[in-house]
């Protein structure tokens, strides 16, 4: 056990919040996994972020409820592979850029590296776009001087960080909350067809055989499974200050970060669903364009398309919650950056320096962008869409690492994947692999 906990590099993840919240030893069971509380929640952020809108709601208002099989099953995995990861970090004391650096050659460190950077580019590109889009529906700014005011979020977790980290918690689980309600009062007024809904989640092979369906369907599971939350997952596990040469002390804090893990990605798998079941409501069989951000905070406040529910306080709701979700969506990016970043080049740099060259290097793309197509949110919205399925094809090379250690009895001694959880993690991960082969080989 020892072994397998020394933490040979001699740097700890995320080392200014690495062990910094105690834990009660001998308390009730609802107050201890009250202090596991919090780290669930950055995780569901991530699962949540406008990326996941833009896809969710061109599924409902492409393919109905089809769709609900996809985040469903996608919801069930991602539970799976962040217990995963949160039980790497919690048991080696490492997190999985550290072990993946550690366990490769220089030049698959490196090559790892770039993809890994890359998908924290697309996960910040569907932050920038939804922030952007949310400031012109709620102040009529124009879509490119939103872009740039996005790049000044930098500041944010800095102001947060001074508060500590359990304060972060507790705004982000407030965040959720209000995205939560919004879009449940939302869909409770859309009356959507219950039974097809119910049916929705039933999986059907024309996902499989239609392109265009599988397309956004891969997309769907690229928002939902996100790699850099892998990353972020098995440090901000390592939060809570446990003692690691105790069976005991580990096995109790998995236990409650996987609960605590499970309730929030359950709370981001019902915000999903309501954002497809809301597209599919308001948009399948109508004249409307697919459903964009824009097309769905209009035809709130269009009773020619939703009825009498419009009202412009539902149009405004949706924005304010689509600002909250990639303001608060930039958390996670900015701590996943830095552990991708020390993990795998070893370069530690200030956060503020940190934050400000991964944003420039998402918002220059995307600024090009909104330039050449000034005034089309469509356009935009469709390299949002681009840049989710950029993370459904980037997943497998976070998670072959993390199937691969956590099988492995010497690095994790005890702890090692049950049987069930090795053949269900082993299986998720190549029919993957090959769902993506078969989307690029379709597309080219």
């Amino acid at each position: 056990m020892k072994n397998a906990n020394k933490n040979t590099s001699g740097q700890k993840s995320l080392d200014e919040i690495n062990g910094s919240i105690k834990v009660p030893q001998n308390a009730s069971f609802f107050r201890t996994l009250l202090a596991y509380t919090g780290p669930g929640a950055l995780i569901a952020v991530g699962y949540m972020d406008p990326g996941n809108w833009i896809t969710s709601i061109a599924g409902g208002a492409q393919f109905e409820y089809v769709l609900l099989s996809v985040i469903l099953l996608s919801s069930l995995i991602a539970m799976l592979l962040q217990s995963m990861a949160a039980k790497l970090g919690i048991v080696t004391g490492k997190d999985l850029a550290q072990l993946t650096r550690d366990r490769t050659s220089k030049k698959v460190g490196f090559i790892l590296w770039v993809i890994t950077e890359l998908a924290i580019m697309a996960t910040d590109i569907a932050e920038i776009i939804g922030s952007g889009i949310a400031l012109r529906l709620l102040f009529n700014i124009p879509i490119i001087i939103g872009i740039l005011i996005t790049a000044a979020d930098v500041l944010l977790l800095l102001v947060l960080t001074k508060l500590g980290f359990r304060k972060i918690e507790a705004i982000i689980v407030t965040l959720i909350t209000v995205v939560l309600l919004v879009f449940a009062y939302e869909v409770f007024l859309s009356q959507p067809n219950i039974a097809k809904v119910i049916q929705g989640y039933l999986p059907t092979e024309q996902i499989v055989t239609n392109t265009p369906m599988l397309y956004l369907a891969l997309g769907i599971v690229g928002a939902t499974i996100m790699p850099h939350d892998l990353y972020l997952g098995s440090s901000i596990s390592q939060t809570r200050a446990i003692d690691r040469e105790d069976k005991k002390s580990v096995a109790k804090a998995i236990r409650f970060t996987t609960i605590d893990s499970n309730l929030q990605l359950t709370i981001a798998f019902i915000v999903n669903s309501l954002l497809l079941v809301l597209g599919a409501a308001l948009f399948y069989g109508t004249n409307s364009d697919v459903g964009r951000f824009v097309d769905l905070f209009n035809a709130l406040n269009n009773s020619q398309i939703v009825g009498a529910i419009a009202s412009p306080v539902l149009s405004m709701l949706f924005a304010i919650a689509l600002l909250a979700s990639g303001q608060s969506s930039t958390i996670t990016g900015t701590l996943a950056g830095q552990i991708i970043m020390e993990g795998f080049i070893h370069l530690r740099m200030p956060l503020w320096a940190q934050r400000l060259l991964t944003r420039l290097f998402s918002v220059t793309p995307v600024l090009i962008f909104a330039i050449i197509y000034r005034g089309s949110e469509a356009r935009l919205e469709e390299l949002l869409t681009f840049s989710q399925v950029f993370l459904s094809i980037a997943l497998p090379f976070a998670v072959v690492p993390l199937v691969i250690y956590t099988n492995d009895e010497k690095l994790m001694g005890s702890f090692k994947n049950s049987a069930w959880v090795k053949w269900a993690a082993t299986i998720a991960t190549i029919v993957l692999i090959i769902l993506n082969v078969y989307l690029v080989f379709q597309i080219f």
